[in-house]
């Protein structure tokens, strides 16, 4: 588990199932990272236990830890056709605008860089989610190429580990 000043970060598992559903029904959020039925949301949540089981990291259930609420994911997610590991995240749309999705991914990225073998991270962008890119930037990442992911182009942003992370950086607590 990864402790920030406002939110606690856990592996995702299939229990996170109705909440992974309902994060990803929303047309706001669903624009960029599609939707998932019930079914889908399973098979997609045990891959990711698999990773974790497999790799050692995953994506993780972002919760506020003031009240324990769900309000989105965030980690790392390795992409065997890229042989990369992607920085994501993706928060309920009534959280957007409080800084949650750059303190999940910051805590990620510092969690990564310190306990993976990896010399750069990827974040997947598709075009026009302007707010996502805003994120990457703010963590230090920049435009490295431009590929496909899941039949839809993507500007894949990249930090290198001797760069480190921006001026911002803060690290997790615990």
């Amino acid at each position: 588990m990864i402790e920030t000043e406002r939110l606690l970060l856990r592996p995702l598992e299939t229990s996170d199932v109705d909440a992974f559903v309902e994060l990803h029904a929303d047309p706001r959020v669903n624009r960029f990272v599609g939707s998932f039925s019930r079914r889908q949301a399973l098979a997609r949540l045990a891959e990711v236990e698999r990773q974790w089981a497999e790799r050692g990291h995953g994506l993780c259930a972002v919760e506020l830890r003031s009240s324990g609420e769900f309000i989105g994911r965030s980690g790392l997610q390795y992409w065997q056709q890229f042989d990369e590991i992607e920085l994501g995240w993706t928060l309920k749309a009534g959280q957007w605008g409080r800084g949650y999705a750059s303190e999940a991914a910051r805590a990620c990225l510092v969690w990564g860089f310190e306990t993976l073998d990896a010399e750069y991270f990827t974040a997947f962008m598709r075009p026009g989610n302007s707010a996502s890119v805003k994120v990457a930037e703010r963590l230090g990442f920049s435009p490295r190429r431009q590929d496909e992911l899941s039949g839809n182009p993507v500007t894949v942003y990249a930090l290198n580990r001797r760069a480190g992370l921006s001026s911002e950086r803060q690290t997790p607590a615990g």
